[in-house]
């Protein structure tokens, strides 16, 4: 398998992990299936390590229930939850490694702390992403648009480290347990492999974790057939209700309020994949799903004084971006058939956005 990665970067980041003790992994807000598999892949894989790091992992805010099921997903520190441990965590750290996430503000108020902690302790921290345009933060930087997930590079960058012969330590094959993470964050980011996901080397490496022992049906299982008969009802409202068809631009919207949202007791994780489920129609190559949310403390530095979160999520087919559109609109980004964004404002003034600017980038 090709190295993706400058030698000079793997041997940098070899030697920070060789001769740490106290290591805090980091990842976005609103933990998806590539953030959790990522981070909890990498926590493992240090966890057995003969040097025996202590390891944590803190997120600004929860996760969905449906990643409850991976294995020490119990031990995550919250950052809206558990604000003085997690931050004590944090600052007592002497490596901090970061996952698909390409810029501070993309983990909240947590990204204020990781920057005065690398301030003032100069604590070394690796950045591992997937995502365009990364921030100028970390001081050794895997950035890898190219790569469908962040778990995928992190799957690699184990590989590479535990091959380096000046660094025995890290010698150490991949536990059932990381492999499972991985996957689960493979898994995920490309939808069960239906998009980002004609790369050869990408079912090579899928390939190893089932050897591994990876069970790849029980992933999907838990994933995919977990979610409750409120969600159920939910995804059947906003196809029905919903879904607007702009057939000229070959496109599909739909909006959700927080109002209709607590009428299907709506949790974390109730939306995930219903912006794929209109472009199962024939002819639509765009879709946008935008929900309404309350803005976190975590998050007020960036809301100017708005109470209101839109999120906004685009997938697209083939050679029609929508990674532009998300940047230049809403401030987001991504890949170019998998991205979003967030806007501080009403759902009528994003929605507005939306409309206004769609035949700008999408294609007839």
């Amino acid at each position: 398998m090709k190295c993706v990665f400058k030698e000079s970067d793997i041997a940098a980041s070899a030697q920070l992990l060789a001769t740490s003790s106290k290591v805090v992994i980091l990842t976005h807000m609103s933990p998806d299936g590539d953030a959790m598999g990522s981070s909890l892949g990498l926590y493992h894989w240090l966890k057995s390590l003969p040097t025996s790091p202590q390891v944590n992992i803190v997120v600004p805010n929860a996760f969905p229930s449906f990643f409850n099921w991976m294995p020490d997903s119990q031990s995550i520190l919250l950052f809206d939850k558990d604000t003085t441990s997690a931050t004590d965590t944090l600052q007592n750290a002497d490596l901090i490694v970061c996952t698909d996430f390409n810029e501070p503000k993309r983990i909240g108020a947590l990204g204020e702390l990781l920057l005065q902690v690398i301030d003032t302790t100069h604590t070394p921290s690796i950045l591992i992403d997937h995502h365009l345009h990364p921030a100028d933060f970390a001081q050794v930087v895997f950035s890898y648009p190219q790569s469908p997930s962040a778990s995928e590079l992190v799957y690699r960058l184990i590989r590479q480290w535990s091959a380096l012969p000046d660094f025995p330590a890290l010698n150490q094959h991949l536990s059932l347990p990381s492999a499972t993470c991985i996957y689960t964050g493979m898994m995920t980011d490309t939808g069960n492999f239906s998009f980002n996901s004609n790369h050869s080397e990408m079912y090579e490496i899928v390939g190893d974790l089932v050897r591994i022992g990876v069970d790849k049906d029980y992933v999907y299982d838990q994933v995919f057939n977990a979610y409750s008969e409120d969600r159920m009802r939910l995804i059947g409202y906003c196809l029905y209700k919903k879904m607007q068809i702009f057939h000229e631009y070959h496109a599909a919207f739909i909006s959700l309020s927080r109002k209709e949202m607590y009428k299907f007791n709506f949790r974390a994780g109730d939306s995930e994949g219903l912006v794929n489920m209109p472009m199962q129609i024939k002819g639509i190559y765009y879709s946008c799903f935008i929900r309404e949310d309350k803005v976190l403390p975590a998050e007020r530095h960036l809301a100017n004084g708005s109470k209101i979160k839109i999120k906004i999520s685009m997938r697209s087919k083939g050679d029609r971006p929508v990674n532009t559109f998300c940047h230049d609109i809403f401030s987001g980004g991504g890949h170019k058939n998998a991205s979003g964004g967030e806007y501080y404002g009403s759902l009528e003034n994003a929605t507005n956005l939306f409309m206004q600017n769609y035949p700008k980038y999408f294609n007839k």
